[in-house]
């Protein structure tokens, strides 16, 4: 891949990742659009996807450090009860016992549906980000979607008192984010306002809970993946897309947090309509 269109792409994943928008959709379209090939398939758009992945621990590294540090706290703790109900005959002793542990313990239930449904519709995804009118017609609908959030109410649940049925709810939503076209941030913020979250509760749930599913995407992808199809400077040219997709990535995430707090998904809304009727016009002009 030629630098320049490494540039280009890393510019609308950073943007359209975090922003309500579709950074799949816009990479499916711009590739038909300017006629880029990356030869491997979806693994230049998991690369990217791993810039933003980036941004998202930069931009919420407090966070992360105490999820991480309390989900080997969970399993420390349940190892312990677990030695005490068999060998010492003690009572089991309860392991979530701090918001943050709900917080590992939503982000798992919320991966699970997502994973599953990853795996049995990863055919369909390819299939539908290789064509451009599906990208279109969905964007469509996220546009719909996106005037649908900004009339939710306020909610009040955090970690501390959301509900596991409510992350597996967000996880199915996050499931069907992977189709090309459908904002995964977009949607998933939406369904976590449908379930009652916070606003701000809502923006770092989304971003947080896509850590395990870019990882799970990046691991099948290099699964399938044969290094000797890429040369030496189209590895720099992937690193530099992925560089620029995470440093565009970050500003977007402060962007989004007063974009939900004010409520002005319907904006792009406006936007998505247009780019999916774009889409879907050049489709049968092309």
């Amino acid at each position: 891949m030629e630098l320049l269109k490494a540039i280009i792409l890393g510019l609308i994943q950073g943007i359209a990742e975090f922003l309500p928008i579709s950074s799949s959709g816009h990479l499916a379209i711009f590739k038909h659009v300017l006629g880029f090939n990356t030869d491997t398939g979806l693994l230049f758009d998991v690369l990217l996807h791993i810039g933003t992945l980036v941004a998202v621990f930069v931009a919420f590294y407090k966070d992360i450090f105490e999820l991480i540090k309390e989900g080997f706290s969970i399993i420390g703790q349940f190892f312990k009860s677990l030695f005490g109900c068999f060998f010492k005959k003690a009572k089991w002793q309860p392991v979530v016992t701090t918001p943050y542990r709900r917080f590992v313990m939503l982000v798992i239930v919320s991966t699970i549906p997502t994973g599953i449904m990853g795996i049995l519709l990863s055919d369909a995804i390819d299939a539908a980000s290789a064509t451009l009118i599906v990208p279109g017609i969905l964007l469509l609908v996220n546009g719909i979607q996106l005037l649908v959030s900004d009339r939710l109410p306020d909610g009040i649940l955090t970690e501390a008192d959301a509900s596991y049925t409510k992350a597996a709810v967000v996880g199915v939503a996050q499931g069907v984010a992977t189709f090309p076209g459908i904002s995964r941030s977009g949607t998933t913020i939406t369904a976590c306002l449908a379930c009652g979250f916070s606003r701000e509760f809502a923006v770092k749930y989304s971003f947080i809970m896509s850590i395990p599913a870019i990882l799970g995407a990046l691991l099948l992808e290099l699964l399938d993946f044969a290094p000797e199809l890429l040369s030496a400077s189209d590895w720099m040219n992937y690193l530099v897309g992925t560089v620029i997709a995470g440093v565009v990535g970050y500003v977007c995430i402060k962007t989004m947090l007063v974009i939900v707090r004010g409520k002005k998904f319907k904006y792009f809304a406006y936007y998505c309509f247009a780019m999916g009727a774009f889409a879907v016009i050049f489709n049968f002009l092309a």
